[in-house]
């Protein structure tokens, strides 16, 4: 079936029973190229989904250490990890999850210049970094580049999740969001706290949508923005219209 072997048959058993994804879908999964920027609260979760699911490649970009303080909430590092680069930590935790996946890892801080590079040849971009220049640099790269952008944020008791597909005629990009300021001010969990399990939810989401992106199995997000309140326990989705006048995708 679609070239898999006997063990992938028994390993993507459940997806393949899913007349929605079958056996091309997974086969889908399995030659697709996704990139994953920051491994911490967000992507920890978005990376072991999408490993287990078996994403071919995935791409792990990610400059920082595993710090005790991450382990609140950043599940794909365990205490014996303290100290190491996360990209790391994620290829001997992913490894243990599929072997099917091929990790690589990119030890470095992505930026408005090398974010091109970086993110080039992926099929998919799942954000999930801490930082607003960080975010808008991907978001660039995304958009020159026609690769969907999934982009997931979290704060203490509340997450979102919004697809970008900003070079199509009726989608918005990322800026149609929030705008061109480069200096808006970093929040970091230190600062505020936040609830380990948001990320994780926001982080399956996140890894949810990727796949929907690649098998096509259901619409794409593009186009909403997906709304998470811990504190209420409720989940919306907004509509996100273009921005006729953004200096991105206008």
């Amino acid at each position: 079936m679609s070239g898999l072997t006997d063990d992938q048959l028994d390993r993507y058993a459940r997806h393949i029973v899913l007349k929605e994804v079958g056996g091309t879908g997974q086969a889908k999964l399995l030659g697709a190229s996704v990139a994953v920027v920051g491994a911490g609260g967000l992507g920890s979760p978005c990376l072991m989904y999408l490993a287990a699911a078996g994403v071919g490649q995935l791409t792990v970009i990610d400059d920082d250490t595993v710090a005790l303080s991450n382990l609140q909430r950043q599940v794909l590092h365990g205490t014996t990890d303290v100290g190491c680069a996360k990209t790391a930590s994620a290829v001997r935790g992913l490894a243990r999850i599929n072997p099917d996946v091929v990790v690589t890892p990119r030890v470095v801080r992505l930026t408005a210049d090398s974010a091109r590079d970086l993110l080039i040849g992926h099929d998919v971009v799942a954000d999930g970094s801490d930082s607003f220049a960080t975010r808008l640099a991907v978001a660039d790269a995304a958009l020159a580049l026609r690769i969907p952008l999934v982009s997931a944020a979290v704060g203490p008791f509340e997450g979102q999740l919004a697809t970008f597909r900003g070079w199509e005629a009726d989608k918005p990009c990322y800026r149609c969001l929030v705008g061109a300021a480069p200096d808006r001010p970093d929040i970091s969990c230190a600062d505020q706290g936040i609830l380990g399990a948001v990320t994780g939810v926001l982080g399956s989401l996140q890894a949810l949508e990727v796949i929907r992106e690649v098998t096509g199995f259901a619409p794409s997000l593009a186009g909403r923005l997906l709304l998470f309140d811990a504190l209420a326990m409720r989940m919306r989705t907004l509509a996100l219209a273009k921005d006729p006048a953004c200096p991105a995708c206008g």
